[in-house]
C-alpha cells in the first residue's frame, strides 16, 4: 500500500502551515477525565484537573489527547447517555473550563479529539421526553419506535449489548423503543433527516470551539433496517466475542439488521462534508461488528469522504500471538488498502491489555514489548491513560461496582471498572494524589500505587521511561509514522516486517513468546538505536538470539 502524500495549505509568512494530515501516523493519549485528576475534592475528575496535567502529556512526546464524555448526563452510562450535547456536566466543570483545557492544550502543540455519542441519547434528553409524549409530537419520528407483535411482544429478535432485548415498552405510546445499550439510552432514528442536522449542528458546535477532530463512538451503530427484521443466528464456524464479552447472548446472531447498514455511509459523508470546512480537523470510528468489521472499516474509511480512520477489536479483544498479528495486519492490508486504522491494545471499554495478555509471569518484559509493538505497527495509535505506566486491571469486590454492564454478566464478566480506576501520580498519597477526598469514585488498588508517576518519572529504566523512549523514536523515523506495511515469514512466535517510507526502511522483529529465538536478519541492516530497554542494538551478521518478549529494530544502510 502507498501512503497518501502530506497534504499542506500554503500559509502567508509568519502563520503556521495547515497540516490536513496530522492525524496520520498520530499518537493520542485517550484521558478519562472522570479518573485522571480532581481539582475540586469530590473525588471525580473534571476538566480544570486534566488542564493542570496536560504538561505531563505533553512531555511524553503524543500529538494530541481524546476526551472520553463530559456532556451534561445523568451518568447511567457515566457520560455515554448524553442529555446536552451543547454544555458540560456540572460534574466535570463549565464550558469556561474546556475552552482553557483546549487553549492550554494547544499552547503545549497537543490536538483535542473528542468524544461524540451519537447513535443514542439519554432518556432524560429533551428530544426523548418529546417523543414519548405521543406519536403526533414533533419529534414522534426521531427514535426507533415500533408496534408489538399480535402477542404483545417486542417487534423482533434484538439484543442489547448490555443485557435482555433491545426492545423496552412505553406505556404513554403504546409502542417499544429500541435501545441497543440500556434501556435508558434510547436510539436516535437517522433515517430522519432533521435528526442528522441536529447532530451535525451540534459537532460544529464543538467545531467552533477550537477542538480538532471527534472519536465518533459505536460509529457503525447510526442505522438499523427500517424492515425491523430478525438476526439470524450465528455459524459457530464466525462465533467471535471481541464485541461482547463470550457470556453475553448479544455473540449469538449475526447483527445484519441492527446496524452496519449501507444508509450510514451517505451520513458519513455528510459528516465528512463539515469537517472538512474546518481544515484540518479529522474523526476517528468506533466499530463494533465481530463478523464484518474488516468490511465495515474499509467501507467506512476508504477515498477521502468519509471517515479519516477507524478502528476495530482486532487488538483490544483478540489473542496476543504472532499468527493472530499477522493475519490480522494483513487483512487489514487486504481488505482495506485505501483505509487508515487506528490502533490501540487498551482503552475504558477492556481489559487492561497487560491483564488480559501477560498471564505467563513475564509482565515486565511483556509490558516493554507491547509498547514497542505498538508503535512500530502501520497506523496512528491510542494510549489509555495509565498504560504508559504499566497498570494492571484493578481487581474490586462486587460492592465497589458501578458499571451496569459488570453489575449485569458479574462474575463471569465484571464489566469495564477495572479499567477505569483513578490515575495514580504519587505513590505515598492514599489516592495516588488523584483527588484530596477521602474517597474517589472509584477505588484507587495498592499495587497501582507501586507505579505511581512520581516513582517512574525519573527512572530511566522504568516502562514510563520506555514509553517516552518510543515515542521519541517513532518521531524520528518517518517509516513508523506514515509508512507502508509488509509482513515477513519468521520462526514460531516471531512477528516480523517492514516498514519503508520514501528511502527510509526498518525491519522490524518482535519475539511474541515466552522462549528465546534466534531471527536472521536480512543484509544491509544494522540497529537503529531507540534508547528504550528491550530492544536490541548490538551489531548483528546474519542472525541474532531475541530474549522472551524481545524486539530489534534495524534500519536499511
Amino acid at each position: 500500500m502507498v501512503a497518501q502524500p502530506l497534504m499542506t495549505e500554503q500559509k502567508p509568512a509568519g502563520e503556521a502551515v495547515l497540516d490536513k494530515n496530522w492525524w496520520r501516523g498520530a499518537v493520542i493519549y485517550q484521558i478519562y477525565p472522570r479518573s485522571f485528576q480532581d481539582h475540586n475534592g469530590d473525588g471525580i475528575g473534571d476538566l480544570v484537573g486534566v488542564t493542570e496535567r496536560l504538561d505531563y502529556v505533553a512531555d511524553l512526546g503524543v500529538d494530541g489527547i481524546w476526551l472520553s464524555p463530559f456532556f451534561t448526563s445523568p451518568m447511567k452510562d457515566f457520560g455515554y447517555d448524553v442529555s446536552n450535547y451543547r454544555d458540560v456536566d456540572p460534574i466535570f466543570g463549565t464550558l469556561g473550563d474546556f475552552d482553557r483545557l483546549v487553549e492550554k492544550a494547544h499552547a503545549l502543540k497537543l490536538k483535542v479529539i473528542i468524544d461524540q455519542v451519537i447513535s443514542h441519547c439519554s432518556d432524560k434528553h429533551p428530544w426523548f421526553q418529546e417523543s414519548r409524549l405521543n406519536r403526533t409530537n414533533d419529534r414522534n419520528d426521531w427514535f426507533v419506535w415500533a408496534d408489538p407483535k399480535p402477542d404483545g411482544t417486542p417487534p423482533n429478535n434484538w439484543l442489547s449489548i448490555f443485557g435482555g432485548s433491545a426492545w423496552t415498552w412505553d406505556s404513554r405510546r403504546m409502542q417499544y423503543y429500541m435501545h441497543n445499550f440500556l434501556a435508558s439510552q434510547p436510539d436516535l432514528n437517522f433515517h430522519n433527516p432533521d435528526v442528522q442536522d441536529a447532530m451535525l449542528d451540534g459537532m460544529r458546535f464543538w467545531l467552533e470551539r477550537g477542538i480538532d477532530g471527534f472519536r465518533l463512538d459505536t460509529v457503525n451503530f447510526y442505522f438499523h433496517s427500517l424492515g425491523l427484521q430478525s438476526n439470524p443466528v450465528v455459524k459457530p464456524e464466525d462465533f467471535n466475542a471481541s464485541t461482547a464479552p463470550a457470556v453475553n447472548p448479544y455473540n449469538f446472531q449475526e447483527h445484519l439488521y441492527d446496524k452496519s447498514q449501507p444508509e450510514n455511509i451517505a451520513f458519513l459523508r455528510r459528516l465528512r462534508k463539515l469537517m472538512d470546512e474546518y481544515g484540518d480537523k479529522a474523526t476517528v470510528g468506533e466499530i463494533g461488528d465481530s463478523q464484518h468489521q474488516l468490511e465495515v472499516m474499509a467501507a467506512y474509511t476508504s477515498g477521502t469522504d468519509k471517515l479519516h480512520m477507524a478502528y476495530t477489536f482486532d487488538y483490544l479483544g483478540g489473542e496476543f500471538s504472532a499468527a493472530h498479528f499477522k493475519k490480522s495486519i494483513e487483512l487489514t492490508e487486504a481488505q482495506a488498502p485505501e483505509g487508515w486504522i487506528c490502533l490501540a491494545f487498551s482503552n475504558h471499554d477492556v481489559v487492561r491489555h497487560i491483564s488480559r495478555w501477560a498471564t505467563h509471569g513475564q509482565q515486565e518484559e511483556f509490558t516493554r514489548l507491547a509498547a514497542t509493538l505498538l508503535l512500530s505497527m502501520r497506523g496512528s495509535v491510542c494510549l489509555y491513560q495509565g498504560e504508559e505506566l504499566g497498570l494492571t486491571e484493578a481487581e474490586l469486590a462486587f460492592e465497589d461496582l458501578v458499571d451496569p454492564y459488570g453489575i449485569e454478566f458479574w462474575p463471569q464478566f465484571k464489566g469495564r471498572d477495572g479499567c477505569r480506576t483513578p490515575m495514580v501520580w504519587q505513590t505515598q498519597s492514599q489516592l495516588g494524589g488523584f483527588t484530596t477526598a477521602t474517597r474517589a469514585w472509584l477505588p484507587v488498588p495498592a499495587d497501582h500505587l507501586t507505579k505511581a508517576v512520581d516513582r517512574q518519572v525519573r527512572d530511566p529504566h522504568s516502562v514510563l521511561s520506555h514509553y517516552r523512549a518510543m515515542l521519541a523514536f517513532r518521531h524520528q523515523h518517518p517509516a513508523l509514522i506514515k509508512g507502508t506495511i509488509e509482513t515477513l515469514d519468521g520462526p514460531e512466535g516471531v512477528l516480523a516486517f517492514l516498514r519503508q517510507e520514501g528511502t527510509e526502511r526498518l525491519y522490524c522483529v518482535f519475539n511474541m513468546s515466552e522462549k528465546a529465538v534466534i531471527v536472521p536478519v536480512p543484509a544491509g541492516f544494522d540497529p537503529a538505536p531507540s534508547g528504550a530497554p528491550g530492544i536490541a542494538d548490538e551489531p548483528i551478521e546474519a542472525a541474532l538470539s531475541l530474549a522472551p518478549f524481545g524486539a530489534y529494530i534495524g534500519v536499511l544502510r
